[in-house]
């Protein structure tokens, strides 16, 4: 079974047009995963290449299109390019070895803006000499440089070698989800509610996500609906040391799990492992300052079809709309559309981004931070809007303190 694009390591392609990536991305892959012609601008949207790149593990390669492109569909292709800075986690500047200019630096400080791990590639050294100036120059920013021909396979195992060498340090020591909450040989009780979203026969990613950690962690982990935890409670001599559940069983579940037991939520252990707690923490407090009529964006990572009572587009509305007591103005944006103006919204909701990597949920944070509006997720909106935020924040004790010092 495939490791889902959050567990992937995401390497953004970067270049010109007629620069190689794509053939740079084949000949990585072994496979014909991108078109190549000699016409420039033949890749429009970016291009996804799923891999295990051993020893490092599954990746996620994103081959772009020619950031040097004009006119009105290469605006289009532009800003889809820029799209994937957002979640890139190791950029590949692609360039002829003669040819390294504006659009290359132009590439590499958006890179360095956001302290993305850099590798260049002067490619097509079969047919073109490189630049001793060039190597040197570049090699000397301690940027690592790598000479390839696509079509002749110079390069492309030290370029191998490099993607490994260069992985940024919080992929190789990924931070656990629920584990280090409930520790080595404890249990951790999780309410699984069946979604009527997920797929007939599977859980939704989070639950998945959480019970492996917990096994990895050889931590027990019993998995109920929410209707049965009052009796599994009488079935133990010792009890969980948390319990978990899905955010739109929250009233039910901190009802049957006594007070003395810690309870967060799926969406919040998400707000930790994918974005920024304590910062999500301050966003939901902003709720008590929305005012009817105020404007609200509701950003969802999925593209799915909103079916019967759904999460973003009916129960988070309807709660925050009773909780201010008045009509707000509710906003939906799906996938990696955001808008790029931000300032006319009070607030921001996201959802769990358990389909994205930490990058691309911190870029979001980042540009809300800049534009000066709060953002927060599902579970902390929920759990805020229906009286227990205090309850749900009980393990993790730094984005406590958060919250009752502001009281």
């Amino acid at each position: 079974m495939r490791a889902p694009k959050s567990f992937r390591l995401h390497i953004g392609i970067f270049g010109r047009r007629n620069a190689g990536k794509s053939s740079i991305l084949n000949a990585l892959t072994s496979q014909e995963v991108s078109i190549v012609s000699e016409i420039a601008g033949t890749t429009t949207d970016p291009v996804e290449k799923p891999m295990e790149l051993l020893p490092l593990g599954p990746v996620l390669f994103i081959d772009t299109a020619g950031i040097d492109d004009s006119g009105a569909l290469g605006e289009k292709r532009i800003e889809k390019t820029m799209q994937v800075f957002d979640r890139t986690e190791l950029g590949l500047i692609i360039s002829k070895a003669d040819e390294w200019g504006t659009f290359e630096e132009e590439i590499l400080r958006e890179l360095n803006d956001r302290a993305i791990p850099v590798i260049v590639v002067l490619n097509k050294c079969d047919l073109v000499t490189t630049s001793y100036g060039l190597a040197k120059s570049i090699t000397a920013t301690k940027i690592p440089v790598v000479e390839t021909s696509a079509l002749t396979g110079l390069g492309i195992l030290e370029l191998r070698q490099a993607i490994l060498k260069n992985a940024p340090d919080d992929y190789i020591n990924r931070p656990s989800i629920v584990s280090d909450l409930v520790g080595q040989g404890e249990m951790a009780i999780l309410v699984v509610p069946i979604d009527k979203e997920a797929p007939k026969g599977r859980l939704i990613l989070p639950q998945v996500q959480s019970i492996r950690d917990l096994l990895d962690a050889d931590s027990f982990c019993v998995v109920v609906k929410e209707r049965e935890l009052r009796e599994v409670f009488t079935r133990f001599t010792k009890p969980p040391k948390l319990v978990v559940t899905d955010s739109q069983a929250f009233l039910k579940v901190a009802a049957d799990t006594p007070p003395e037991i810690p309870l967060t939520s799926f969406s919040i252990l998400f707000a930790r492992y994918q974005g920024d707690l304590p910062e999500m923490v301050k966003g939901a407090m902003a709720i008590d300052k929305l005012k009817t009529g105020d404007k609200v964006l509701i950003a969802e990572a999925c593209s799915h079809h909103p079916i019967g009572e759904d999460i973003g587009t009916v129960k988070i509305p309807r709660w925050l709309t009773q909780y201010v007591g008045g009509k707000l103005e509710f906003v939906h944006h799906r996938g990696h559309d955001f808008p790029e103006n931000l300032s006319d919204f009070k607030l921001i909701i996201h959802c769990g981004a358990c389909m994205w990597n930490r990058r691309e949920m911190l870029s979001r944070l980042m540009k809300a931070r800049i534009a000066g509006v709060p953002l927060t997720n599902y579970g902390l909106t929920i759990a805020y809007s229906l009286g227990i935020f205090e309850r749900a924040l009980q393990p993790f004790p730094a984005a406590l303190e958060i919250f009752r010092k502001s009281l």
